[in-house]
């Protein structure tokens, strides 16, 4: 068949970037990078077949500057812009802009991006589906009286969240009435001043949730679902440790969570990756909708490493116009998986930021061993995005098998010249309730303050 696009711009850095380029390659397509003056030396400039400069290193000037991100496209001869995730990936103007000019989005449509990527809109779709949400307000709150009603009727504590959220950011929690009338101004203005968009609205606080995850694939017409992950543990609501299948559910409560994703899905006619978030509560054994995330996961390696299936791949073949290749009866569920995020950050000075020149880099091998990242030996880590450096992921025959062997991943795992996260992932890989899997979204944030970490990595100062 004739395809839509032979050459793909990735609107995109850092190891997305990266593991794009690699997807794209391997199914013959030419692919373009774009970068800032911080980027100019990263690997995703080094890997792509050709790079366009799009700004300065401040993102608003460059990865969130629109209009140079297409105008990379066109004079690039590019056909296709795939976002990754973050900066411009679930702005619903960005993909149609992106359709004005005549590209290829590779993703869901805006219509799509818009009503499940508003929060409160997708609760009402979710609804409407039959999809268990979190009680809460029927969508935006006006004001804090109607807050204060709608709480005394829900129940305290309370979530206050941005309708526009996401990565964590924009939420408060309220004990009682006091409380919520002082932090829904202040959840309001964090709102308006992160996502441009001020709307909030309520949710019953579960006090021990799980947070599990579904991946979904849509061609626009079907559906199918690539199971569970896990991402309870969080550090300020950022998730830090993923695993997949998560060992909190039984099969019955698995295949009614991916059954609730896949009702959701279709309700929208949902086209390329997804994620439909869940709150599980470990009391009762209820699931509830909170979100849809409407792009490629960070997290998604390690459902991949669990079905065998190429997200990023199967996200291009839809966006080249082929109907969706898998049948649900061919996704199995194999093994287990953990991921964690290895991050430019001292965990020993409450995560300060540990941009630099990264002086020597040795990666871990051996079977079920994967490391996605953009670092190289002399790779200088800015200081002007997220600190993710990287995703160590591992694959073993269950649970126990797969922390072995990120123990000893982890011990290989060598960055030097700049503080990371990994002596923080060694103390959980043989903490006993993480071995138990015995946690839920508030563990870390309790673990942390009661734990003390070392970090003894050698860092070089460089003048």
């Amino acid at each position: 068949m004739n395809e839509k696009f032979q050459k793909l711009l990735i609107a995109n850095r850092g190891e997305i970037a990266v593991r794009i380029i690699r997807a794209a390659k391997e199914i013959g397509l030419k692919t373009v990078a774009v970068y800032s003056d911080a980027d100019a030396k990263s690997l995703a400039v080094q890997m792509a077949d050709e790079a366009v400069h799009i700004g300065p290193a401040h993102a608003t000037k460059s990865y969130l500057n629109a209009d140079a991100v297409i105008q990379a496209a066109l004079s690039s001869g590019a056909q296709a812009v795939h976002p990754g995730y973050g900066f411009l990936s679930e702005n619903a103007d960005f993909a149609e802009a992106v359709e004005r000019a005549d590209l290829v989005w590779v993703g869901p449509t805006p219509h799509s991006i818009r009503t499940m990527g508003d929060k409160a809109a997708a609760r009402a779709a979710a609804q409407r589906a039959g999809v268990p949400t979190v009680p809460g307000s029927d969508g935006v709150v006006q004001d804090v009286e109607e807050a204060v009603r709608i709480a005394d009727h829900i129940g305290y504590p309370i979530m206050i969240k941005a309708s526009a959220g996401g990565g964590g950011r924009g939420i408060r929690v309220a004990a009682d009435a006091n409380e919520l009338r002082q932090q829904f101004a202040t959840a309001t203005a964090e709102a308006q001043a992160a996502f441009g968009n001020g709307a909030v609205y309520l949710e019953r606080f579960i006090r021990k949730a799980r947070h599990i995850e579904v991946q979904i694939l849509g061609d626009g017409q079907q559906v199918v679902h690539c199971f569970e992950r896990e991402c309870s543990l969080q550090r300020r609501r950022q998730k830090v440790w993923e695993e997949a299948p998560s060992a909190a559910i039984d099969q019955t409560t698995r295949e009614a969570l991916c059954d609730s994703a896949l009702r959701l899905a279709r309700a929208v006619a949902y086209r390329g990756a997804g994620t439909l978030e869940y709150l599980y509560d470990d009391d009762s054994r209820e699931f509830f909708f909170i979100e849809m995330n409407t792009r490629i996961q960070v997290e998604h390696p390690i459902t991949e490493m669990i079905t065998g299936v190429d997200l990023v791949r199967e996200m291009l073949k839809i966006a080249l116009g082929h109907p969706l290749r898998l049948r649900q009866e061919q996704i199995r569920l194999n093994g287990a998986s953990i991921e964690v995020r290895i991050n430019a950050e001292d965990a020993a000075k409450n995560f300060m930021p540990s941009p630099g020149l990264v002086s020597q880099l040795s990666v871990p091998g051996g079977p079920g061993v994967r490391f996605d990242s953009m670092l190289y030996a002399g790779y200088t880590v800015p200081a002007y995005y997220d600190s993710l450096l990287g995703k160590l992921i591992v694959h073993d025959e269950n649970r126990t098998a797969a922390l072995s062997r990120m123990r000893r991943a982890l011990s290989e795992l060598k960055v030097e010249g700049v503080r990371t996260t990994i002596p923080m992932h060694q103390a959980l890989c043989n903490d006993p309730s993480v071995i138990a899997a015995d946690f839920d979204t508030g563990f870390l944030e309790h673990w942390l303050a009661g734990k003390p970490l070392e970090n003894k990595q050698p860092v070089e100062v460089c003048s």
